[in-house]
């Protein structure tokens, strides 16, 4: 069976510098959660990455625009001369 990303053990380091008092704070709250302060940063931290990342790679079109792309995939316009250009130099440059 597969394991899964938080199954898998943590061997790699990340540097985090805190004032003390933050540090006190987040031992405490671990320790509320019965967990190490590792895992209690992690669980916050890692979702929040996710979000961020999917947020900023992810784009949302309009229903205007999602048509718009939908209607260009379908029916592409013909190649202009820059465009034939641009191949034909990308191609040229892949056959070296």
């Amino acid at each position: 069976m597969r394991t899964t990303q938080t199954e898998q053990p943590r061997n790699n380091r990340i540097e985090l510098r805190a004032t003390l008092h933050e540090k006190e704070l987040l031992t405490r709250a671990a320790a509320l959660e019965h967990m190490d302060v590792t895992g209690f940063i992690m669980r916050a931290a890692v979702p929040t990455a996710r979000d961020v990342i999917q947020r900023t790679e992810r784009m949302s079109l309009s229903e205007r625009d999602t048509r718009l792309v939908l209607n260009l995939l379908e029916n592409p316009p013909e190649p202009n001369a820059k465009l034939k250009a641009a191949a034909k130099a990308w191609n040229a440059s892949q056959q070296k």
